[in-house]
């Protein structure tokens, strides 16, 4: 239904009615949504259930509680936001759609956030849907578990809850997006970084299998930790608590001395100098097979790509790449190891980028293994659907950040005026480079054809690029960024 007597928006879902608001040029938003019950008590680390229905109309006006999670280091603060919602019911998605009126048929995109699985949720404002229901796409944001309540690998519990909630939240867009304008066949899962890693292990999820038509991955590519460095983390907390290392245990323990230990094993690892983490693990039931290789075997068609500096966000702020820079060859010998990558390697991105620092040159190989490779891999494999490959080489306007990790995410939702896009992006970065990003993602959710050539293992993926901003023009490439 679309309004009840000329107000706000509601629509009813199988648990039952929610009131949204409108919004911007008659756009309908709800936010809040349920799609799982509370993980909570002894269920805090047990799969997700069905919420419980309500009676009545539910307000859907705000935002839902965000997944409990750790704040971001200050000098990555500075750059991301990450607003926090108190609450107990982290399981909870958004609409936002130009016609919330069972019948109208769009299409659907669903918006899994990144933040290195332990960050991040569906509030960041960047990350408003308004632009895509502008354009005839209902767009979904969902929140799921994070960190140890999402990824911890116990001996009593599911593996991989956060993709389970994820599978969840598609399986809740297949039951109920009819009433708010969607057509359950043409949903689109999109993310960035950790909810690329997300979108590509659903690819090969048993349980998310026909829960989608397309997939995007913005700057991160299937993968699956060693079990043994999941455990490692869950261990090192478990000694932190004084407990066993159960679900059990864990499920005992309040939230904000379980958030502390996280916080404290999370200080030992790194996406560039590698180390246990938290993230997804091959598991008999919810991921049995290596996602890079099942998402090769995938019949989805794909839209994925980089950025042409993705290291910049991981070394800059912190001053990693002046250390870097002062080692020297130390930095690319080490960049060449951890990336594992050979000599010639090296002497070809030296020719490919002349005059660049060692922290650069050990940062893109880095970024090679993590990102470049398999998704190019995936790109070009012997699918039976097309891949569109690109990349992204804007670059900020924040001085000694490049073409960063993340940059993008202002441009593919087209909020570049929202305030926190500036963390990132600076003052002045081009309407017109958002224009075409943003319009290349609503037409590969509507069609298939974001608007250039599918990739097939060679040849150059499709650039987004723009005016370098006056700030950074002739001196970007070298200058460190470091934050107080």
């Amino acid at each position: 239904m679309s309004a009840a007597g000329g107000g706000w928006p509601r629509a009813g879902t199988g648990h039952g009615i929610v009131e949204g608001r409108w919004e911007g040029d008659g756009i309908a938003v709800f936010r809040g949504i349920p799609y799982a019950a509370a993980p909570v008590g002894p269920r805090r680390f047990d799969a997700p259930r069905p919420p419980a229905a309500w009676d009545g109309v539910r307000d859907a006006g705000a935002f839902g509680p965000t997944a409990p999670k750790v704040p971001y280091p200050p000098a990555f603060a500075a750059l991301l936001p990450d607003p926090k919602v108190p609450g107990a019911n982290c399981l909870n998605l958004n609409v936002w759609t130009p016609d919330p009126a069972p019948g109208a048929g769009l299409p659907v995109m669903v918006w899994l956030h990144g933040g290195a699985h332990t960050r991040g949720s569906s509030a960041v404002p960047v990350y408003d849907g308004s632009a895509f229901a502008r354009d005839g796409i209902v767009l979904v944001s969902v929140n799921f578990r994070l960190g140890v309540l999402g990824y911890g690998l116990f001996p009593d519990a599911p593996a991989n809850r956060g993709l389970l909630d994820q599978t969840a939240a598609l399986a809740w867009v297949r039951d109920n997006i009819t009433a708010f304008g969607g057509d359950p066949d043409r949903v689109t899962v999109f993310g960035e970084s950790a909810g690329a890693i997300s979108v590509g292990a659903l690819l090969g999820a048993p349980g998310a299998q026909g829960l989608f038509a397309r997939a995007v991955l913005q700057s991160g590519a299937p993968e699956a930790l060693p079990r043994d460095g999941v455990r490692t983390m869950v261990r090192r907390m478990a000694s932190l608590l004084k407990v066993p290392a159960t679900a059990r245990a864990f499920a005992g323990v309040g939230l904000p001395a379980l958030l502390a230990a996280q916080a404290a094993v999370l200080r030992r690892s790194s996406p560039v100098l590698g180390g246990p983490a938290f993230g997804l693990v091959t598991d008999p039931d919810s991921l049995p097979a290596d996602p890079l290789e099942a998402a090769c075997a995938s019949k989805v068609p794909l839209l994925l790509g980089w950025t042409a500096q993705e290291h910049r966000l991981w070394l800059a702020p912190t001053g990693g790449a002046r250390l870097l820079d002062r080692f020297g060859p130390a930095a690319v010998a080490l960049g060449r190891l951890r990336g594992g990558k050979d000599r010639a390697a090296v002497r070809a991105l030296r020719e490919a980028l002349p005059g660049a620092t060692p922290a650069d040159l050990a940062g893109h190989l880095v970024t090679d293994r993590l990102l470049r490779d398999p998704l190019r891999r995936l790109a070009g494999a012997p699918r039976p659907a097309p891949s569109h490959l690109y990349e992204f080489r804007w670059p900020s306007g924040v001085p000694g950040l490049g073409a960063c990790h993340a940059l993008e995410l202002g441009f593919v939702f087209d909020t570049l005026g929202v305030p926190e896009s500036t963390w990132l992006a600076g003052p002045d970065a081009p309407q017109e480079l958002a224009d075409e990003m943003h319009g290349a993602w609503v037409r590969f959710a509507a069609t298939g054809d974001p608007g250039w050539a599918p990739w097939y293992g060679d040849g150059p993926p499709k650039f987004f690029d723009g005016p370098e901003p006056e700030a950074v023009r002739g001196a970007e490439a070298v200058t460190p960024l470091v934050l107080p």
